[in-house]
């Protein structure tokens, strides 16, 4: 019979916030609670199989990285990321993005540039094939790839927690009738001055697609009167 967790659980289960914080973090970002849906604390208690101590410091965590509202009384609930915040959000990314992509160019291996290479290909074979859920996940799996080539632990803290809060805009992006093909030559554009190893190049590049990226945000904004 499954032991009941308690509320001290967490002292002895050091790994548990851990554990919780990185599966309902996942969860989000998947989509599988809708923008301002309320998170039920019983129902979560009993799915992670954790306490309301953990789970609580859990909805903080995630609060304070843009992905929960606190409600006082009423709970947590998935925060809404509004098209004006989404356009703030990508120009702060195209700042940093554009240093962190002219670093890796700087430190790219060749098993890396085979792995970067690989990734381009895998983009444009999705967009051959209209396969737009693959063709966004391949766009996230290439910016954390670049990320992780550049190895600056304060750019990818600061990107990590901006893109989990833009990840519901990036899929529409993803979704508008002819924004691939658009997108997709500006990734290669990547992956080649990476490939190259050419740091100004990467910048350029990187910080011509996010202002491609601005530009379709701000189609979604309706015009001021």
């Amino acid at each position: 019979m499954a032991t009941r967790t308690t509320d001290t659980d967490w002292e002895r289960r050091p790994t548990a916030m851990s554990d919780v914080l990185i599966e309902l973090r996942a969860a989000i970002l998947r989509g599988e609670y809708a923008p301002r849906q309320r998170l039920i604390e019983s129902d979560l208690v009993e799915q992670y199989d954790t306490s309301r101590f953990v789970l609580r410091n859990v909805f903080t965590r995630l609060a304070n990285e843009g992905l929960l509202e606190l409600q006082p009384n009423r709970g947590a609930r998935v925060r809404e990321i509004t098209v004006a915040e989404a356009i703030e959000i990508t120009e702060i990314r195209r700042a940093v993005e554009g240093f962190v992509a002219a670093r890796a160019a700087e430190r790219i291996t060749d098993e890396e540039v085979v792995d970067v290479q690989a990734l381009g290909a895998e983009m444009a074979s999705a967009v051959e094939h209209a396969d737009m859920v693959l063709y966004s996940e391949l766009n996230a799996r290439l910016h954390g790839k670049v990320r992780s080539i550049a190895g600056h632990s304060s750019a990818t803290r600061i990107l990590e927690q901006l893109n989990g809060q833009m990840v519901r805009h990036q899929f529409r992006l993803s979704l508008v009738p002819g924004r691939p093909s658009v997108s997709l030559p500006e990734h290669l554009a990547i992956v080649d001055a990476l490939c190259s190893r050419d740091p100004d190049r990467a910048e350029r590049a990187m910080r011509v697609h996010l202002t491609s990226v601005l530009d379709a945000l701000a189609a979604f904004t309706p015009p001021t009167s």
